[in-house]
C-alpha cells in the first residue's frame, strides 16, 4: 500500500523513527526546532501525529507517570511497519527525482 505524505507529516514521522519509541508531542516538537530550525507550534505536530496514527503509520500508547511531568502521563508514538514503508517510498521517489537533476543545474551555484 502506498501513502503519499505530506511534507510536514514526513519531517514529523522521521522523527518518530528517530526516537525510537520514546516519541511525544514535546520531543517532537523540540527536535523539529532544533534539529531544522523550523518553528512549529506543538498543536501542529499533535495534529500531525494523530492523522499519521489513523492512517497506521505509528502507533501510540500512554506512557507512566513521572515528577517532571506532576505525575501527569505522556501519550508515546512508535512507527509501524507501515510507517517505515512510507518513510521508505518517501525516501525512494525523492532520491529518483534528485538523481533525474542533470549536474550542470548545480555546477555554478
Amino acid at each position: 500500500m502506498r501513502f503519499n505524505l505530506g511534507e510536514f507529516e514526513e519531517i514529523v514521522l522521521l522523527v518518530v523513527a528517530a526516537q525510537n519509541e520514546e516519541a511525544y508531542g514535546l520531543s517532537v516538537t523540540t527536535s523539529i526546532e532544533e534539529e531544522l530550525k523550523r518553528p512549529v507550534t506543538m498543536s501542529s505536530v499533535h495534529t500531525a501525529l494523530y492523522r499519521l496514527e489513523e492512517k497506521g503509520l505509528v502507533k501510540s500508547e500512554i506512557g507512566g507517570t513521572t515528577k517532571s511531568r506532576g505525575g501527569r502521563r505522556k501519550r508515546i508514538f512508535m512507527i509501524t511497519s507501515a510507517g517505515k514503508e512510507a518513510l521508505l517510498d518517501a525516501k525512494n521517489a525523492r532520491n529518483h527525482l534528485w538523481s533525474m537533476i542533470p549536474k550542470v543545474v548545480f555546477e555554478n551555484r
